[in-house]
C-alpha cells in the first residue's frame, strides 16, 4: 500500500472529543507554505518561525466563529522587524516577514532571537460589526506557548498548541487541543474536564514531526487518541492567495499628488510597485496614467 503524498496536502481538520468537552484541531500544510516563501531569499529560522505562524494562524482562525478576515502579526526590536500572516475565514493565507539585520537573522533560530522583545498583535474584522484587536508579549520562549497563552489571557480558555516546520521538505503543521468548559459549573464537573483535557493533552504531546508530516488526519488521530471517541469533521482546504493586483495598485498612485507622478515619470519613465508578499512588480506608463494627471490644476 503507497504512502500518502503528504507533501501536496492543505488542510485542517476539526474534530471532538465525544463524552469529554474537549475539541481539536490538526492543520498540515505544504504547498501554500511553498508559495509563501518561494520568492524570498529568507534565512533558514525566518523560513521557519514565518511557516509556524501560519499554522498558527489558522488553528487560531478555525476557532473563532466569525466571517472575514484576520491578521497575526509579531513586532519587535530583533533581526526581523516583523511577520505577518493574513488570512480569513475561508483558509484563504498569505505571509511576509521584513528581515532588517540579515547577518543577525542568518544566525537566529529561535522566536526570542529572531523577533527579539515584542508583542504578537491579533486584529479580527469580521465581514459584519465592530473589529477587534488583542495583544500578548512575545514572553514565552516558543510561538506555540505565545498563542496558548494568547488564549489564556484573552478568552480564559485553556489551550494547548503544538507547532511543526521543516525545512527540508518546505512543510508545516500545527495541532490545538482546547477545554470547551460546559455543565453545571460545580466543582466537580470543573475539575473532571480539567482532568480530561490534561490527559488529551499529555496524548496530544506524544506527536512526533515524521508522524505529523507523513501520516493522514484519521491515521495521525488514530494513533494518538485510538481510545478515546473522536468526532472528525470535514476538513477545510487551505489555500495561498496573495491578493495583489494592478487595480489596488491604480488605486494607491491615484492617492499621490498629480505633480509628483509628472515627476517620477519624467525621472523614471514609469511607475513601479512591488507587491511585499509575491514580490510581482507592477510597470505603469504615461499613458495609463492620464487621467491621473489630468486632475492637476491648470
Amino acid at each position: 500500500m503507497s504512502q500518502p503524498d503528504m507533501t501536496k496536502v492543505d488542510e485542517l481538520n476539526r474534530y471532538l472529543f465525544d463524552d469529554m468537552h474537549v475539541r481539536g484541531e490538526l492543520v498540515q500544510l505544504s504547498c501554500s507554505y511553498q508559495s509563501i516563501i518561494e520568492n524570498h531569499a529568507y534565512p533558514i529560522g525566518v523560513r521557519l518561525l514565518l511557516g509556524e505562524l501560519l499554522a498558527a494562524t489558522c488553528l487560531l482562525t478555525a476557532t473563532l466563529k466569525f466571517e472575514g478576515d484576520i491578521t497575526v502579526q509579531l513586532q519587535g526590536d530583533g533581526p526581523v522587524g516583523y511577520m505577518s500572516v493574513n488570512g480569513d475565514n475561508n483558509q484563504i493565507m498569505r505571509g511576509v516577514a521584513k528581515v532588517v539585520d540579515e547577518k543577525a537573522a542568518q544566525a537566529a533560530v529561535t522566536l526570542p532571537s529572531l523577533i527579539g522583545n515584542g508583542n504578537m498583535i491579533i486584529t479580527i474584522k469580521p465581514n459584519k460589526g465592530e473589529a477587534y484587536q488583542g495583544v500578548v508579549a512575545l514572553d514565552q520562549p516558543t510561538l506555540a506557548q505565545c498563542f496558548a497563552q494568547y488564549f489564556e489571557v484573552s478568552a480564559q480558555i485553556p489551550t494547548q498548541v503544538w507547532l511543526f516546520s521543516d525545512d527540508e521538505k518546505q512543510q508545516v503543521a500545527g495541532s490545538l487541543v482546547q477545554l470547551l468548559p460546559d455543565g453545571d459549573g460545580s466543582d466537580t464537573n470543573k475539575a473532571q474536564q480539567q482532568s480530561d483535557f490534561e490527559h488529551l493533552s499529555q496524548l496530544t504531546n506524544t506527536i512526533k514531526a515524521e508522524e505529523i508530516f507523513s501520516l493522514k488526519a484519521e491515521a495521525l488521530l488514530y494513533r494518538l487518541y485510538h481510545q478515546e471517541k473522536v468526532s472528525l469533521f470535514e476538513p477545510q482546504k487551505v489555500s495561498y492567495q496573495c491578493g495583489c493586483s494592478s487595480n489596488k495598485c491604480l488605486a494607491a498612485i491615484s492617492q499621490i499628488e498629480p505633480s509628483e507622478i509628472e515627476a517620477i515619470l519624467a525621472e523614471q519613465g514609469k511607475i513601479s510597485m512591488t507587491c511585499d508578499n509575491c514580490q510581482t512588480t507592477y510597470d505603469f506608463f504615461a499613458e495609463q496614467l492620464k487621467s491621473f494627471i489630468s486632475k492637476d490644476s491648470h
